[in-house]
């Protein structure tokens, strides 16, 4: 990516009402589904005080992706990964930049392999959770591909 003035930081309630906007924005996202796109669930994300992580990639204080690490919150074996970005800012490298930042943020946390799910028809996701190195061996939940990504082989 060759802009630098993107940021990623917690969702926090500072970018609340951003979150809120991004969310009304992307509702009708037909692949992404992990939880409502509302103001509300925007809302809970800015105030969440728990132990999964949550995060907005931001510039001129608008969203322009969203992105988690969940599953700590209800014990998961495997802690999944989900992002989300605006569209008409596909292929400039924030999906990878976002990608790249929640990996780090795992292993920080001591996390050794993610899990995600991606709607067989969302190729762009596919092709950039494939070069970023996923593995998908077929299984299948609800028309979704699951990918697996070993943090400590990468």
């Amino acid at each position: 990516m060759r802009d630098n003035r993107f940021r990623i930081i917690p969702a926090c309630r500072e970018v609340e009402y951003p979150l809120r906007e991004f969310f009304e924005e992307v509702k009708d996202n037909k692949f992404f589904h992990p939880h409502p796109l509302t103001a509300e669930e925007a809302s809970n994300k800015a105030w969440y005080n728990g132990r999964d992580l949550y995060y907005v990639v931001t510039a001129n204080e608008r969203i322009f992706g969203y992105g988690f690490l969940r599953g700590w919150d209800d014990n998961w074996e495997n802690i999944c990964l989900g992002l989300i970005i605006r569209g008409g800012n596909y292929n400039i490298g924030l999906g990878k930049l976002l990608v790249r930042f929640l990996h780090a943020a795992a292993r920080e946390r001591g996390v050794k392999k993610l899990r995600l799910k991606v709607n067989i028809d969302n190729l762009s996701a596919m092709a950039l959770y494939l070069k970023m190195g996923y593995r998908f061996d077929g299984e299948k939940q609800n028309g979704e591909l699951i990918g697996y990504y070993d943090l400590h082989n990468s």
